[in-house]
């Protein structure tokens, strides 16, 4: 292809292994959550976002925005979530149209019991591997990424530090 900016040999080295570490690393947190809690971890994200809502509760719109999730995806999730008690998926009185997601009490309880341990393995394999100035640098590189991926600034972002985002 004409005009191709093809990856020289440094970029194909980078890419490669880029691709590879979100690979690895999306596995092993899907591992570590469901062999100590049972839960995938697109399952354990949908919890952290309920518990971090007004109310523990959103629209299945605004759940699939912020998980970047298709919402057919998004229900079979929460079905399966809705079936083990997790959330409950209601409609309101006044809007029919629109599906509400709640965290349950004992959602909130799995997402409480599930967190030390997913966090504990999201530091072994990203922050302890690293050092304080490649954390800044990560960092860096993510937003320089989001910025490319979503100029306009549409997609979800986390501003909450200190908050209640710490469950991840």
């Amino acid at each position: 292809m004409a005009g191709t900016r093809w990856l020289d040999e440094d970029e194909q080295r980078t890419w490669r292994t880029f691709l590879a570490a979100v690979h690895l690393l999306e596995g092993a947190l899907d591992r570590q959550l469901r062999r100590d809690s049972g839960l995938p971890h697109a399952y354990y994200q949908a919890l952290v976002m309920l518990s971090e809502a007004p109310g523990g509760e959103l629209t299945m719109t605004e759940l699939a925005r912020l998980l970047r999730s298709s919402p057919s995806r998004l229900s079979h999730a929460a079905a399966r979530l809705e079936g083990e008690g997790l959330i409950r998926r209601f409609k309101r009185p006044k809007d029919r149209r629109t599906t509400i997601a709640e965290l349950t009490p004992r959602g909130a309880e799995v997402l409480r019991a599930a967190a030390p341990g997913h966090v504990n393995e999201v530091r072994r394999l990203v922050f302890d591997a690293l050092t304080g100035e490649q954390v800044e640098r990560l960092h860096g590189i993510s937003e320089a990424l989001l910025a490319a991926l979503d100029p306009h600034g549409e997609e979800p972002r986390y501003t909450n530090p200190g908050g209640a985002g710490d469950r991840d």
